[in-house]
Parts: C-alpha cells; structure tokens; sequence
C-alpha cells in the first residue's frame, strides 16, 4: 500500500499544477472559433470557385488541414474546455461534429471512456484502437485475428473515412443501438446531404473540392494523430495496481511535435499527454502548461518524419512479459 501512495502522489501534484490553465479565456474561445471557421469557409470557398485547377487543389488541401482544427474544437467543447453553456457553439459545433461522422452523444460517450481507460487493455477495444496482448493472440481464433489485423493495419487509417467514421463511428454504433445512438445514424444523413448539397449547387467539382478531397485527406490526418499518441515504441500498458491518471498519461501517451503551422492546424493534439492529463485545458493553452511545468516535459516526443511515422505503425502487440509492443515479426518469433 505505501508504493501505490509513493506513485500516485507525484501524480497529483502535477494535476493540481495544472488546474490554473483548465481556466478558459472567454474571449480567446471566441477568437479561435470565429477564426477557424472563417479562414475552412473561405479556404473552400476559393477552391470552388477558382478557374484554375492547380489553385483548386492547393486551397482544398489547405482546407483539409483547417477541417482537422475545426474537429478540434468540436472535441474541447465536448469535453467542456470552451464555449460551455453557449448554444451557437452547441449548434455549429454539433453540426459540424455530425458532418464529420461523429454523432456528438456516441463520439463523447467513447471518446470519455477512452481517457478513462487509456493503458488498459480492456480499454483499448472501445474509443481507440484494439491492443491484444501476446497470450491473447496466441489464444485468438482465426477470426479474431483476422479483424485485429484489418484493426491495425496502417490502410485502416488511410481509409479513415470510411473504416474509422462511416463505419466504426456511425453506422456501426446506430446498428448496434439505434435508440441511444440515434445521433451516429443522423450524422450520415446529414454527411450525405452536404454533399448532395455541394453537387446540386456548383456541381461534381465543387463537391470534389470543396469536401470529397478534403475530407478523406482530413479524416486519414485525424486517425493517425490519435493513433500515434497511443501507439510508439516505449508505450507502456499499466497493470491495475499501477494505473493513475497521471502515469497512463506519461507513459501510454506521447508528445507529437510539429512546427508551429502544423500545430496550428492540428489545434495542439500534439501536446496529448497534457490533454490526458487535464481534459479541461482549452487546446491553445496545452503548450503553455507544458513550458510551464517541468514533469511534464519528460514524455517521449514522436514526430511525423517518415521515420517515426513508419516505427509507430510497426507497434502491433503488447507482450506482458517484456512490458513492450511488438512488432508482426517479434510476436511471430515468440511462437
């Protein structure tokens, strides 16, 4: 009993550090939100409506990257970290949320038990990607295994929109509850409708433009951004005994750095371990508890370089007895 309070203590104290920036500034929510919107809507706009192709392309890319912000402030609102208790933030948050593929109650529901359960195997199954652990694998029938490997296959992610939103969050959830997970199913339609929207009004290239480039492009972005949070080598699956916020937000989640454009567009995820930590941070104050409090600095740092990029999804298996991921060819030789 004395060695659980000796590590959960420590822990404890770096949450109490960060309540003073789970504090949101009103007016800079506003900024961020008013901004963000703004800058997606005119960056798609221009590529609907320019004449020159390589111009349409460029602006819809742009837009792909602003379409990842844009999530991210559908996430910190759910998780209540801006513009609570306003309802044109609940609305246009929502909507957006939806034409995302994330129904709001089934995304916060999944996306809650997540941070719940984050370094749990048992966790891992629901809101993320499944972890199976050595012995699970070598217990698991031909099936199972087939749809781990589909799971963590790195296509899965860059087939995001379909095998991450269409189906996964939306179709999947409304099947299994249609009653509770009403909102998973309108979220199609509502997907679906702004396309046809876009099409009937300017349209196949506008359609294109505007939103079927961008958003698979957005939603492949999304998925690996969450996925390498959790999956990088030295990523650590906490036994019961061990497992505290803070030490499953250390140890099973990393920090993603990007330059500054690119965390300006990824709205902070990258600073993830923090966001574990303390939900409530609003994004653009994650950096600023980080440079402000030591022990959180000491986290591995993933980077998108194709180097990291390529050692992250080769993390396939967690083996209980060496406390690592495996690789396919590691867990093979293990027989």
């Amino acid at each position: 009993m004395g060695e659980l309070s000796s590590h959960v203590a420590p822990g404890r104290d770096v949450i109490a550090a960060t309540r003073p920036f789970a504090v949101e500034q009103r007016g800079k929510s506003w900024w961020v939100f008013w901004t963000t919107f703004i800058i997606l809507i005119g960056l798609l706009t221009i590529a609907a409506i320019s004449p020159w192709w390589p111009m349409q392309l460029a602006f819809s890319l742009m837009g792909s990257l602003v379409m990842v912000r844009g999530f991210i402030l559908f996430h910190d609102y759910k998780h209540g970290a801006i513009l609570r208790g306003s309802k044109l933030a609940k609305y246009v948050l929502h909507v957006y949320g939806m034409i995302f593929l994330s129904g709001p109650s089934y995304w916060r529901e999944t996306h809650n038990y997540h941070h719940a359960n984050v370094s749990t195997i048992e966790g891992s199954s629901v809101g993320s990607i499944p972890i199976m652990t050595a012995r699970m694998w070598r217990e698991a029938k031909p099936m199972q295994r087939f749809h781990y490997r589909i799971a963590r296959n790195p296509l899965t992610l860059l087939f995001a929109y379909i095998t991450v939103f269409l189906i996964s969050n939306s179709t999947e959830a409304f099947i299994r509850n249609p009653r509770k997970n009403w909102g998973a199913g309108a979220s199609v339609l509502v997907h679906a409708g702004l396309i046809a929207g876009l099409w009937l009004l300017g349209g196949f290239w506008t359609a294109f433009y505007c939103f079927l480039l961008p958003y698979p492009i957005a939603a492949c972005l999304g998925a690996y951004l969450f996925y390498v949070q959790h999956n990088f080598r030295g990523m650590q699956i906490l036994p019961a005994d061990k497992w505290s916020i803070y030490e499953a937000s250390m140890k099973s989640t990393s920090f993603l750095k990007t330059n500054r454009v690119l965390d300006w567009c990824f709205g902070s995820i990258g600073y993830h371990h923090v966001h574990h930590i303390n939900a409530a941070i609003p994004f653009y104050r994650l950096r600023e508890a980080m440079e402000a409090i030591p022990a959180l600095q000491n986290v591995t740092v993933t980077t998108l370089k194709p180097r990291d990029v390529w050692d992250s999804l080769r993390q396939k298996i967690w083996d209980e007895d060496q406390n690592k991921m495996l690789t396919w060819k590691e867990a093979k030789a293990l027989g």
